[in-house]
């Protein structure tokens, strides 16, 4: 892991009059270009080749006098591939535009945790230091994180003691940075459906030896977008968002008469997010929610020093007794952000008094760390 002192080194090179908001163009980077536009500052996209046009041609910024007429991303840089971001001459021209960089999930999976960790020299908006933890099957994972901090999780389930539903995690074997999931709710049809899928080549027999295999929760699904800010020491619910995910939301709306005659390619549903839609909570619930937070915080202080910095998201099943468990865990700036960009969400609109998106409450956490020359609190 690099120094977090070595990081504050290559800040005080920085010109912070005018610094430049980056981040892989990819998962949440219009929330955080929209979010840095609002609060006045300049936006850089890192692009790789043959997926540039939303960024290059659709949102590019127009300025007039500097004022921003329409768009949200002022500079785009076009690489062959996201992982080239980790050469050393790529580091040394954002340093030289003085980038704070926002991690996403695509960051960390198209350039390797290890670099991240260990070879990304540019200071990081967030926890470096918890980005490892999303990685399930590590001595410590999120689940571990969950464990010290007290919080609620489906229990794990071994195959042959399959007697209710499970889900089975595990990666699919093409779609390398998506889901191979599926459920069973007994031995032999996890056989079944495991032989089948293999046959089929989704999941790979190695990945489905290291699955987790965790009881099903049955209930609604609440990602909780939640904010820390190590400024004004205080926890935030900035928006809820759900998943559609492909092929499960099209067999969820055919009748049963039709679910039982696919065949055998159609019958698994797989579980590639394919988007987001927001939500809220019934308020009795958001003391829940809140305390669900607090307990996932004071755990990353107390183990991941400094701990948890700005942007997390808690994934969450409800049961009918609308207890939460945590089924997943993003340490920085969630996948389903986009849907309140540029409109904010009931929660930290209502918090903020303004239009208030995770991405524009990071920007704004980076406006008042400048003003107090704070910025080496939010960043690693």
């Amino acid at each position: 892991m690099i120094d977090r002192g070595r990081i504050f080194e290559i800040l005080e090179r920085y010109d912070l009059s005018d610094p430049l908001i980056g981040m892989i163009a990819s998962h949440s980077a219009l929330d955080t270009c929209d979010g840095a536009i609002e609060e006045g500052f300049r936006t850089l996209a890192i692009c790789q080749k043959g997926r540039e046009k939303t960024y290059v041609k659709y949102f590019r910024t127009n300025r007039l006098d500097g004022a921003v007429i329409s768009g949200v991303v002022d500079e785009v840089r076009i690489l062959n591939k996201f992982s080239e971001i980790i050469e050393s001459d790529q580091q040394e021209s954002l340093i030289s535009k003085n980038v704070l960089f926002v991690p996403n999930r695509s960051f960390t999976s198209y350039c390797g945790m290890d670099a991240v960790e260990d070879e990304f020299k540019i200071p990081l908006l967030g926890s470096r230091n918890l980005l490892r933890s999303e990685e399930r099957g590590e001595v410590q994972d999120y689940y571990w994180i969950l464990e010290k901090a007290g919080l609620p999780y489906p229990e794990t389930v071994e195959p042959e003691n399959i007697e209710e539903l499970v889900m089975v995690k595990l990666p699919h074997a093409v779609k390398t940075l998506e889901r191979g999931f599926f459920t069973a709710s007994s031995y032999d049809e996890y056989v079944q459906k495991s032989d089948t899928l293999l046959r089929q080549g989704v999941i790979y027999q190695d990945d489905l030896d290291l699955a987790r295999i965790e009881r099903y929760v049955i209930g609604p699904v609440f990602n909780l977008d939640l904010f820390y800010s190590p400024l004004l020491e205080q926890i935030e619910l900035i928006g809820v968002d759900w998943r559609f995910e492909s092929s499960l939301d099209g067999h969820v709306r055919l009748p049963a008469p039709q679910q039982i005659t696919l065949n055998d390619l159609q019958i698994n549903p797989e579980y590639t997010v394919c988007g987001h839609n927001s939500a809220t909570l019934r308020e009795s619930l958001l003391d829940k929610a809140f305390e669900l937070a607090e307990k996932y915080v004071a755990a990353t202080q107390e183990y991941y020093s400094p701990g948890i910095i700005g942007p997390f998201c808690l994934q969450t099943c409800v049961d009918k007794d609308l207890n939460f468990y945590i089924y997943d865990v993003a340490p920085r700036i969630g996948g389903g952000t986009n849907v309140h960009m540029a409109v904010g969400h009931p929660y930290g609109n209502a918090l903020w008094r303004t239009n208030m998106s995770t991405g524009r409450r990071l920007m704004r956490e980076v406006k008042i760390a400048l003003e107090n020359d704070a910025l080496e609190k939010i960043v690693t």
